[in-house]
């Protein structure tokens, strides 16, 4: 497999980068495009964010006027991306990360936030390569099936259900 090169910025405040994130990231978006076969050099983009720029981001691409964990904007489509001509590496998109949600959900479903970082990495990187949840059914199974087995391949696996007890 051709490499791939993330990069990654902190353009918030609020949560401290634990050591080890920016590297769990760049083994997670390797680790998606080997589980895909997508055998050519590519760039991504990274960037930490927190709760307010998440949801603007979101209220002005999706018109969804409130937070989310994780936003994904592919830069191509079925399969065809635009080339670097600079680096000769296939373009895949932008994943923007709140870091303040990221914290939440992992404090919310008892695990590390690594986890939980690389968990939205490595859905959002499905988004880039095409994947769609939103439709629920088959996809969104499937999608969520190929996110345990990133997480299992880095030593992340879930030890616990996401289905919270009332």
């Amino acid at each position: 497999m051709e490499g791939i090169k993330v990069y990654i910025s902190n353009r918030q405040k609020e949560i401290k980068i634990p050591s080890g994130i920016r590297l769990l990231i760049r083994r997670t978006c390797h680790a998606v495009l080997e589980m895909e076969q997508f055998n050519k050099p590519a760039e991504v983009s990274v960037s930490f964010v927190n709760n307010r720029q998440i949801q603007q981001l979101n209220a002005e691409y999706r018109n969804k006027d409130v937070p989310t964990d994780v936003l994904s904007f592919p830069l191509g489509e079925n399969g065809v991306y635009d080339l670097n001509e600079e680096t000769g590496a296939y373009m895949l998109g932008d994943i923007v990360i709140s870091m303040e949600k990221a914290m939440e959900q992992a404090e919310l479903y008892g695990h590390s936030l690594r986890r939980e970082v690389g968990f939205l990495t490595a859905h959002s990187m499905l988004h880039l390569l095409g994947y769609d949840h939103e439709q629920e059914g088959l996809e969104a199974v499937r999608m969520r099936e190929k996110e345990e087995l990133v997480m299992s391949k880095l030593g992340l696996e879930r030890d616990r259900s996401y289905v919270l007890e009332e």
